[in-house]
C-alpha cells in the first residue's frame, strides 16, 4: 500500500468572530488501587499509576446555545454511565443531552469501566467517572470567556497502520470457532507470510483550536485515527499517547507568563482496524512508554505546526453557528444458535472456578453472555456543528473505511469522527470486512452488531450532517 510521508498543513484564513465564548478544563479521575484494568482478554490488576488520568472537557458557546465535549481516559464506557452523566450535566448546567458528547480515548491501561472479556468494572469507580465528567463540564461553563476559534489540519501517516492482513495460503490459524478467516489481525511483525493489508488508513489530524481574545492559547479539540499505542508495563495505569499528547500541547503551546495552561483533547478517530505496529519492519521503541512518547510527540508537533501557521496568519472561524443532533437507532444483534450455545457450554464444562485460558474458552464464555442479549440493541448516533466543522460521534470501534466514507460524503469542509462516544457497542466493520473474518468480527461482547450495522449508521450520520449544514443555528 502506498503511503505519502511528510507534513501536510491546511491553512484556512478566516475573519475573527467576536461572539464565541469557550472554556476547557481537565479533571483528574485516578482510582483507589488495586483495581481491574481493561484491555486484555484476561483480567489485569493495576497496582501503580504511572501518569495521571483525566476527563478533559471543552465547551463552545455562541450566546444562543452550547456544545460540550468530554473526553475520558478509559478503554470504553457503557451507555448507562454516559447517560447518567448527561442527565446530571443537564440538571446542573442546563445543557441538554444532545449537546453533550462524551467519549473514551481507548487507552488499554486505564481502570475497567465496562465489562469486557474477563474484566469487570468497579461500581464505585463508575460513579467517580460520572462525577468527573459532570464536574469537568460544569467547570467549563463557569469559566466561559470570549474566544477566537480556528480550524487546522495536519497529517501523520508514519504512525498509522492497518492491522488486518491477508496472509499466504494456509498460514492463518483457525479462529476460536474452528473456522479459518481470510485475514489475520496483528500477524507477526516482519513475517514472510505477509501479503498485503486488508484496508486503508486515515492519516489526518483535524484540530479545532481556541485562543482568548488577547491571543493566549486556551485549548484544542483534536482527532486522530489511531488505536492506543501501548508498551506499558503490566499493572501500571496510563493515559497512553492521548494523555502524553495533552501534556506536550499544554507545555509547548503555553506562552511564558501565561495565565492558564491550555487543555488539549485528542479524540480517537475511526480506528477499529488501525494501530501503531509497522508490520513490515521492527520500528518500535522498546523501553516502557518510549513508543507512547514518540507517537505523542510527532502528533503534537505536527498539530502545533498547523495551528501556529493559522495563528500567524490571523485566520479564524468565520461564523459562530453551533448545532447538534442525535438519533437513537435500533440495530440487530448477532446472537448464537442453539447448537453454538451447546458447544460453548461443553467447552466451559471443565473451566469452572478458574480464569479462562484458551481463546476457545474465552469466546465460549462470550457466547454464553451474548445468548442473554436482546435481539436488537439501541444506541445513540450523534452529530454536531462548530462553524464549518462537522462532528460525528459513534459508540463503536469504527473501522477506518466507515470514517472515510462519512468524511468523503460530508457536507462540511472538515469532519471529525469520534469513536467510542456515548456508549460501547463493540467493533463496527463494514459488511465486506465482516466477510473476511478476523478478530474484530468474532462474535463477542466486543463485536456483536449485525453485519450491515455500519451501512445504517453511515446513512443516519450523513442525514444529520446534511441537516446541520442547512441550519443557521437557533
Amino acid at each position: 500500500m502506498h503511503r505519502s510521508i511528510g507534513l501536510m498543513i491546511l491553512t484556512i484564513p478566516l475573519p475573527v468572530a467576536a461572539d464565541w465564548r469557550v472554556a476547557a478544563h481537565a479533571e483528574r479521575i485516578e482510582p483507589a488501587l488495586p483495581i481491574s484494568m481493561a484491555g486484555s482478554m484476561s483480567d489485569q490488576i493495576a497496582k501503580r499509576i504511572h501518569d495521571p488520568i483525566h476527563v478533559r472537557a471543552i465547551l463552545f458557546d455562541n450566546g444562543k446555545t452550547s456544545l460540550a465535549v468530554a473526553l475520558v481516559d478509559s478503554c470504553a464506557i457503557p451507555r448507562a454511565v454516559m447517560d447518567e452523566a448527561k442527565t446530571r450535566i443537564e440538571e446542573e448546567t442546563g445543557i441538554t443531552a444532545e449537546r453533550v458528547i462524551i467519549a473514551a480515548t481507548h487507552s488499554h491501561s486505564c481502570p475497567t469501566s465496562t465489562e469486557v472479556f474477563q474484566s469487570k468494572p468497579d461500581a464505585s469507580y463508575q460513579e467517580k467517572l460520572i462525577e468527573g465528567i459532570v464536574t469537568s463540564v460544569a467547570t467549563t461553563q463557569l469559566r466561559l470567556e470570549p474566544a477566537r476559534i480556528g480550524v487546522a489540519k495536519a497529517a501523520v501517516p508514519e504512525e498509522v497502520f492497518n492491522r488486518r492482513w491477508r496472509m499466504k495460503p494456509g498460514t492463518i490459524p483457525p479462529n476460536p470457532f474452528g473456522q479459518v478467516d481470510q485475514v489475520q489481525m496483528n500477524p507477526p511483525v516482519g513475517s514472510e507470510n505477509l501479503v498485503e493489508s486488508a484496508g486503508p488508513i486515515d492519516s489526518d489530524v483535524a484540530i479545532i483550536f481556541v485562543h482568548a481574545t488577547d491571543g493566549e492559547p486556551m485549548g484544542m479539540l483534536a482527532n486522530y485515527a489511531l488505536h492506543y499505542v501501548g508498551g506499558t508495563p503490566s499493572g501500571e495505569i496510563s493515559a497512553d499517547y492521548f494523555g502524553e499528547f495533552s501534556r506536550i500541547i499544554g507545555d509547548r503551546w503555553r506562552p511564558k507568563n501565561a495565565r492558564r495552561k491550555p487543555v488539549a483533547l485528542l479524540t480517537n478517530g475511526a480506528s477499529g482496524d488501525i494501530n501503531n505496529i509497522h508490520f513490515r519492519s521492527r520500528d518500535f521503541v522498546a523501553e516502557p512508554f518510549g513508543q507512547i512518547r514518540r507517537v505523542a510527540d510527532r502528533v503534537a508537533s505536527r498539530s502545533l505546526d498547523a495551528v501556529n501557521s493559522i495563528s500567524n496568519s490571523r485566520g479564524y472561524e468565520l461564523d459562530s453557528i453551533l448545532g447538534a443532533k442525535r438519533v437513537e437507532v435500533e440495530l440487530g444483534v448477532r446472537r448464537p444458535t442453539a447448537e453454538e450455545l451447546q458447544s460453548a457450554e461443553r467447552c466451559l464444562s471443565n473451566a469452572s472456578g478458574r480464569p479462562l485460558q484458551s481463546l476457545e474458552e474465552i469466546y465460549a464464555n462470550e457466547t454464553i453472555h451474548l445468548n442473554r442479549y436482546p435481539k436488537t440493541m439501541k444506541l445513540w448516533i450523534q452529530t454536531a456543528r462548530v462553524g464549518s466543522v462537522g462532528i460525528v460521534a459513534i459508540p463503536c470501534e469504527v473501522f477506518v473505511e466507515v470514517g472515510l466514507e462519512i468524511k468523503k460524503k460530508s457536507p462540511f469542509q472538515t469532519t471529525i469522527i469520534i469513536e467510542l462516544a456515548n456508549g460501547y457497542n463493540g467493533y463496527l466493520p463494514t459488511p465486506a470486512q465482516h466477510e473476511l473474518g478476523g478478530y474484530e468480527t468474532w462474535r463477542a461482547r466486543s463485536s456483536y452488531l449485525h453485519k450491515e450495522a455500519s451501512v445504517t449508521i453511515v446513512k443516519v450520520a450523513l442525514g444529520m450532517l446534511n441537516e446541520l449544514a442547512k441550519d443557521a443555528g437557533p
